[in-house]
């Protein structure tokens, strides 16, 4: 006779979690609560609370490159913020440099919205599939004017204008890619501003 031995259970192994889509008030729930207040790797994506890529070196040092860039050009009444949120409908990013309308203080008690949003940046190394898939698709959704990826690996930064907004399939119309020996335009709420070197943004 063959008797069934049960296996000793693992106790270090967390129960399933049940999986579900949460609106962006019930995230900000979350966050009330604390329960990531000891992690904050997280963001909400599409209704999905998703894990943020981690950061390696040239990505931080391109990030905060071209937070300086920016700061320096831009006209007192708009702002940077470095991989700060913004809420979106569904979703809550947080990217890597957005181009703001107000100061510090105009976003005490809430996030920017995509009214107050001229630009957002993403700095891409190992994100660059995502950052060209989903995060291209959110914020042209959001019908946000431009989103530039810095692509670290390619030395080139690529500016993606005129969102479809609201649609079946969400995208920037247009596309322009600039090489490390050329200068990106920099235009805020319609007004041209100097223009970046590319190579003033990569690490």
């Amino acid at each position: 006779m063959t008797l069934a031995v049960e296996q000793p259970r693992n106790v270090d192994v967390p129960p399933p979690i049940l999986m579900k889509r949460w609106t962006v008030q019930e995230y900000h729930k979350l966050i009330e609560l604390g329960i990531f207040a000891h992690d904050e790797r997280f963001e909400l994506l599409e209704g999905w609370i998703v894990a943020k890529v981690s950061k390696n070196p040239p990505h931080e040092s391109s990030v905060h490159l071209t937070n300086r860039a920016c700061q320096r050009r831009l006209p007192s009444e708009w702002d940077t913020r470095i991989q700060a949120p913004i809420t979106l409908e569904d979703s809550e990013p947080e990217p890597d440099v957005a181009i703001v309308r107000g100061d510090a203080r105009t976003y005490a008690c809430r996030h920017p919205s995509p009214s107050d949003i001229a630009i957002v940046i993403e700095v891409a190394d190992s994100s660059l599939l995502d950052d060209r898939r989903r995060k291209m698709r959110l914020y042209a959704l959001a019908g946000i004017a431009e989103f530039w990826i810095i692509n670290i690996s390619a030395s080139q930064i690529e500016v993606h204008s005129d969102p479809t907004g609201p649609s079946g399939a969400p995208a920037y119309r247009k596309q322009v890619v600039w090489k490390i020996d050329q200068s990106v335009p920099l235009v805020v709420d319609g007004q041209q501003l100097s223009p970046i070197p590319v190579k003033d943004l990569l690490p």
